[in-house]
């Protein structure tokens, strides 16, 4: 990884976008829903980012990236869960729906190979251990 900032990485710019259409559509969900739904859809879309520059800032000790790059998978496969809701719950259609998906399932895979090879995105000689 050879980017000194984190909002230059591929999968925080897919992460961002994601997040920021999530903000845009839920505008439209129902009053009701501003402290449930609402309110977890944007979280959970928004750590995505979050952890992951929080990993990145941490990539120096691997434990650390790969704990912070796990709580991003979490975070995006939760907002996997609130968009089923949304679409269940008739907010969104399903074109939005699958467009949505997809970019979240973009984020997955990229994630992913964040975490099956580490070694690509901590730096040499960076320690494999938190307290060392």
């Amino acid at each position: 990884m050879s980017s000194s900032n984190f909002r230059d990485i591929s999968v925080y710019k897919k992460a961002f976008s994601l997040a920021m259409k999530i903000f845009k559509i839920s505008k439209n969900f129902p009053k009701e829903e501003t402290y449930s739904l609402t309110s977890q859809i944007r979280r959970s879309s928004r750590s995505v980012c979050a952890n992951v520059a929080e990993g990145y800032r941490k990539r120096r000790y691997e434990a650390h990236f790969i704990s912070k790059t796990t709580d991003a998978d979490m975070e995006n496969s939760e907002t996997q869960v609130w968009l089923d809701f949304a679409l269940a719950c008739e907010y969104i259609g399903n074109e939005i729906y699958q467009e949505l998906l997809r970019e979240s399932e973009e984020v997955g895979r990229m994630i992913n190979h964040m975490l099956a090879n580490p070694e690509r995105y901590v730096p040499k000689g960076a320690s494999s251990q938190i307290n060392k």
